[in-house]
This record gives C-alpha cells, structure tokens and sequence, in this order.
C-alpha cells in the first residue's frame, strides 16, 4: 500500500477526517515507516466546508481516488444519507473491482452502502444508526456491536474513534504489527483494542476502570508461557473467580481468556518479524504450547500462517540478522 486517498463532501466530519489524516497522512520516516503519498480529493477541487463551520481548501478531485490503493471515505450529513454522488460511487465500486481497499469512518459507511459495494457483505457503523442501517439497506448484514469489520478488503468501522482502530488494523495487515505497534505508540493509542461498541450503548462509562486491574494484565504479559487461570489470576487480584471474571470484561472488553489469547497473537508476531526463532520455540515462549495450536489461532485472528507472516513481515538490520523480540506492550482499556 503506497497511495491513500480521502474523499471529503460538503459537511463533511472534521474529526473522522482527521483521524486518516493522522493514520496515513503524516510523514513517519524519522521512524524508519515509509511515507504514503497521500491526498485529500474532492468531487472538483476548492473550497469544501465542513460541519461545523470551517472549510477547508482541497487541491484535487477525484482522479487521484481512482488509483489510490486506499479510498477514505467520511461521514456526510444526515439529510444526505441515501444519497451519493455518481461519481464517488463510480470511484468506490471500481476501487473494489480493482481490489483496492476501501474503508468508511463512522457513517461514512452509509457513502459505501448508496454505492452498492456493501450488499452482500458484514458491516458495521455507529451503534446510534445501525438499525436505520439495516432498514436502508437489507442486502448488507449490520453488525453493530463491534469497532470495525474487515470483509474482503473493505473496512467499516464504528463510531468516531473506532475509525483509529480500523486504521491501525489495516496498517497491521499492510505493514506488520511492529510497525502498527510503532505508529499507535506515537498517537499514544492502544495498538489494539478489545471488545466492541456496545461496552458504550445508551449507557456511561463505567466507574471502574482497567487501572485497578493493570498489575494482573502486566503479570499476564509477563507470563505468557504460563497455563493461567482465571482462579490463579482471581488470587492475583485478590478477587473471587466469578468477580474477577465480570470485572475483566467489563473493564478490558473481553473475557480474561480471549483478552490472553490475543496478546499471545500479538506477541507471536513481533516474534516472528524480529526473530529468527523457530515455530515450536515461538509457540512455547507466546504460551500456545505447539506450533499448530498457534498456527490455528493465527487462522482465527489474523488468516494467515505463521510462516506466511513471517515472510511478509520480517525485519533485519543491514547484517541480515534478526532484532530481539522486545517485551509485549500493555493494551490499555476500551473504557
């Protein structure tokens, strides 16, 4: 992925706008990441305003969008939703022919779904609208209870930072999770969240927070390897089993065993980009006990193996030697 487009409209979402901005537009090369070209384009090139009374001045139109590898697509408008222009439609449907990605931010989905490139495929958009969603569009199966939703090479994501979530996700698949990891670090962001948008529908954060649970989530990374359970980290955070199990997943998005099993994943990974170890090493140091039990949670999470992930995604230095595996980062909680 070398070329990103984003399309703006008239009332377009300055933050959703600007969360791809912050994922694909900055130049990160001090940080060794290859820059993007990248381009903001328009349905013709001028002044675009925004919802909320700024405007700003896009240099290009739509020919750009037309051979991006990535096509952005923003929130519009509510009077506007069930409406798109021909030519954005154009754009998205042949991006797809063309097997380009393309991605939505929060109702941005509802730009893909006018254009057709949605019917017969899972998405997802902001919980508040999925049912008028699925109401709108019966061909496409709504999910509203996750962050984003990856089918084929078309990313919809949630409600407004969800849109972050779906561009790290996609940086992951592109460019490899140090990387992803590298780049979340710099906008000090979870690299990867748990759980999904209905921790948040129609009622408030909760109280508690994951920080109470931080010295058992660090222990955990600490010791992947292990067999852990949820009696043995209970004890650990001087819980019963059953109280530790509903805090964990209120606090982190997941239950305590799928919460590990992704950490266990992620750290498989950046093993696998930086080391030269072998797979039954990997798997015993990552606690998934043999090679092919990791190789069937990489089916699950990522769809991929583990040997293909390491020949896409492995990173040496000039000698052509491996880098240590560094310690897993702590994912920090959804809420």
């Amino acid at each position: 992925m070398k070329t990103v487009a984003v399309i703006v409209q008239p009332g377009f979402a300055p933050f959703e706008f600007g969360l791809a901005c912050e994922a694909f537009g900055l130049d990160r090369s001090d940080d060794g990441i290859e820059k993007f070209d990248f381009r903001v384009c328009a349905l013709e090139p001028g002044v675009v305003p925004s919802n909320i009374g700024f405007s700003i001045n896009v240099e290009h139109d739509l020919s750009f969008a037309d051979e991006a590898d990535l096509v952005v697509v923003t929130p519009i408008p509510r009077p506007q939703w069930g409406e798109v222009d021909e030519r954005i439609a154009g754009v998205l449907q042949r991006a797809v022919a063309r097997n380009a990605w393309v991605m939505s931010v929060c109702s941005g989905s509802f730009v893909l779904a006018e254009s057709g490139v949605l019917d017969g495929r899972r998405a997802t958009t902001h919980w508040k609208y999925a049912h008028r969603m699925a109401q709108m569009y019966p061909a496409i199966e709504i999910d509203p209870d996750v962050l984003y939703v990856q089918d084929g090479k078309i990313l919809t994501s949630a409600g407004t930072a969800a849109g972050l979530d779906a561009c790290l996700h996609l940086l992951r698949q592109e460019l490899g999770a140090e990387v992803a990891n590298t780049i979340a670090r710099r906008m000090v962001v979870a690299p990867q969240r748990e759980g999904g948008q209905a921790q948040f529908v129609d009622r408030p954060i909760p109280a508690t927070t994951s920080l109470s649970l931080a010295p058992v989530t660090d222990w955990m990374l600490e010791n992947l390897r292990l067999d852990l359970t949820v009696e043995q980290l209970a004890a650990k955070a001087h819980m019963s089993p059953r109280t530790f199990a509903r805090r964990f997943k209120a606090d982190l998005g997941a239950t305590p065993a799928a919460w590990l099993g992704r950490q266990r994943v992620v750290h498989a990974q950046r093993m696998l980009e930086q080391t030269d170890l072998g797979l039954d090493r990997i798997a015993y140091d990552c606690g998934f006990g043999s090679a092919a039990v990791m190789r069937q949670n990489f089916a699950r999470a990522l769809g991929t193996t583990p040997t293909a992930y390491r020949a896409r995604f492995t990173c040496r230095d000039e000698s052509g030697m491996a880098d240590a595996a560094p310690t897993p980062d702590s994912v920090a909680s959804v809420a």
